[in-house]
């Protein structure tokens, strides 16, 4: 089956800038920026991503386009014989089916909210009568499966038409209208009375409000954000490398989607922050921010209702671009694996995300009683857990790995890769830095995230969630020193 192919270049960019252009950086950035003391973790954050999320994405792109195949038969392709690369590739399929069976949630929550601001819900609505609205809809399991299978059907009818006529010719469309409607929004924002104050916070550092915070706790933050932002280390990004030419070089293409996405993630926090403090509200208010604290600040100014659905129109567009992506990694599995055609592959993919997408929904109202995590989590809290604490470092880690050891795709081959075309060239001299440097950073943020997570449940609860998280790292570290010799040249 012959392989599909973007219409162009910048097609290329903005279906891979959408695909890491999501909830994460309109919803997690903001108040993870307001809770970590704003430019000072800004400024650890950008160092963050230069120094380590550029080279996994240059990693990812590289593997997909040499092998032209997506995460699920990539690794058979390039890997030497007899060794165990392959065995990753579960990684990266079980981690797109496990983040669209809580996204499909998150993102019908968008669309939902960007309904009720048309509607003009917010208008005049009190604190109260906001977080009870918000309850509400966790409550109502009908609700929230109309949104969620709505988004889901949408989503998967765009990539019924194929890479060009579909997945790139709409998110064209909606990254343009997110910039644009994104622009709008900041500018507002900047305008609004006593917003200075919340500019000030978010462009000028305040290190002494950083070292207050903990400085470690912010570098943490800031690393994880700068890691899990670009939606690295489950092959997402590795299928948008298989469908692209050899005429530009892999670093430049990997520098202009991060600096998309990171432009994305500075503008919403330009959008909320300044919103926060003219309206007396506090930006570090968690993940409540969107869905509570946001629709007060609307219901509170001067032509609240449109500008509440621009914002929530903007949310959607932003999570509809990552759903779009990442059902093309699913449905390029079966395609990969089984030669489906797209037709069959999207039909069945359908169905089966609608099902898995279920138990998170339930989460909330029916099966709340379910808390996998402790008190007070839900079905959704494990899947994120599953996902964003153990397949993105851990995938992220296997391909840098399989990039640079012998006995995997081996350094040289990488280089051929990545180097081919026009553009900027990734330095030779940085083998040592991407071979040593980042996989270590990358399990400390790891084995930290597993600490954070247990370690006010005890030390029992502790000493066994350490080793699972210690039992998986060996799974990935088993696949990359086992067997095999280097492919002859």
């Amino acid at each position: 089956m012959k392989r599909e192919k973007f219409g162009s270049r910048l097609g290329f960019i903005l279906v891979s800038a959408g695909c890491a252009i999501g909830i994460g950086n309109v919803w997690k950035f903001p108040y993870l920026c307001g809770e970590m003391g704003g430019a000072a973790f800004i400024l650890i954050y950008l160092a963050f991503l230069l120094i380590m999320g550029i080279p996994v994405l240059v990693c990812e792109f590289a593997i997909g386009r040499s092998s032209r195949f997506s995460v699920a038969a990539a690794f058979e392709k390039l890997e030497p014989e007899h060794t165990n690369w392959h065995r990753t590739k579960w990684i990266g399929i079980l981690g797109c089916y496990l983040l669209m069976m809580f996204y499909t949630t998150v993102g019908g929550w968008m669309m939902y909210y960007c309904f009720r601001s048309i509607r003009g819900d917010f208008v005049g609505a009190t604190t109260d009568s906001v977080t009870a609205g918000f309850n509400e809809m966790l409550s109502n399991a009908p609700v929230m499966t109309f949104w969620t299978v709505l988004i889901c059907i949408i989503g998967f009818i765009i990539c019924w038409f194929g890479i060009q006529n579909g997945v790139e010719r709409v998110s064209k469309i909606m990254m343009s209208a997110l910039l644009l409607i994104m622009i709008v929004l900041a500018v507002h924002s900047f305008f609004l009375n006593g917003a200075d104050k919340g500019i000030r916070f978010y462009l000028i550092p305040d290190f002494e409000k950083m070292m207050n915070i903990g400085i470690g706790n912010v570098i943490f933050g800031a690393m994880s954000q700068a890691f899990f932002t670009l939606s690295i280390g489950i092959g997402a990004m590795m299928i948008f490398g298989s469908y692209i030419g050899s005429e530009r070089s892999l670093t430049g293409e990997a520098l202009s989607i991060t600096a998309l996405d990171t432009f994305v993630a500075l503008m919403a926090g330009f959008i909320i922050i300044p919103a926060c403090f003219a309206f007396g509200i506090e930006p570090g208010a968690g993940p409540s921010l969107i869905f509570i604290t946001i629709p007060n600040i609307f219901a509170q100014m001067a032509g609240g209702r449109f500008w509440s659905a621009l914002f929530f129109l903007f949310l959607t567009f932003a999570a509809f671009t990552t759903l779009v992506a990442v059902f093309e990694n699913i449905i390029s599995f079966d395609m990969d694996l089984l030669k489906w055609s797209r037709k069959k592959s999207v039909i069945v993919s359908m169905v089966l995300i609608i099902v898995l997408s279920i138990p998170c929904v339930l989460g909330f109202n029916l099966w709340s009683s379910i808390e996998p995590l402790g008190d007070g989590s839900t079905i959704m809290d494990l899947e994120d857990f599953i996902v964003s604490n153990n397949l993105l470092p851990l995938g992220s880690l296997g391909y840098l790995l399989f990039c640079t050891r012998k006995n995997g795709w081996g350094w040289d081959s990488f280089l051929k890769e990545v180097n081919t075309g026009e553009g900027i060239h990734f330095p030779k001299g940085l083998k040592g830095y991407v071979s040593y440097i980042i996989p270590l950073i990358i399990t400390i943020i790891y084995l930290k995230g597993y600490y954070d997570k247990f370690s006010k449940m005890g030390t029992t609860v502790l000493t066994i969630w350490m080793t699972v998280a210690i039992l998986l790292l060996g799974f990935v570290l088993y696949c990359a020193f086992s067997g095999g010799k280097q492919k002859s040249k």
